[in-house]
């Protein structure tokens, strides 16, 4: 079973938040690493990228399918994981340890809006 860590939140298309101040740490939850395989490529943006919440922020390939990544909160790249240009298994690894992009949000109100680990949890016992 795949593990769902409290304290984050979540969007519907598998990422997960941590704010930390106005940063949102943004990864892939552990269910949508073990549902796409093997990682073998991460597509993402660039330091000083803007995000859309909603909207496509980047890709994760496996040996099974690619999947788009969908930014679960709006605001400006501030960091970027280079250590999963080179070693993108880190992801099926451990999904919560290694982020993928930090974001400086320009609306923090839309971490409200993302669900709880509990609610998060149903969605994918579904």
């Amino acid at each position: 079973m795949s593990k769902v860590l409290e304290g984050l939140r979540y969007s519907e298309s598998h990422e997960w938040v941590k704010v930390e101040g106005g940063i949102a740490v943004i990864g892939v939850s552990d269910f949508a690493q073990a549902e796409m395989g093997d990682i073998t490529y991460v597509d993402l943006p660039e330091e000083g990228d803007e995000v859309q919440a909603g909207e496509e922020f980047g890709a994760l390939e496996s040996v099974k399918a690619s999947s788009e990544l969908y930014a679960p909160v709006s605001g400006k790249v501030v960091a970027v994981n280079a250590a999963l240009e080179d070693s993108p298994e880190l992801v099926n690894e451990d999904a919560y340890a290694n982020w993928l992009i930090k974001v400086e949000m320009s609306d923090p109100a839309e971490v409200d809006a993302l669900l709880d680990a509990a609610a998060y949890q149903a969605t994918i016992n579904e």
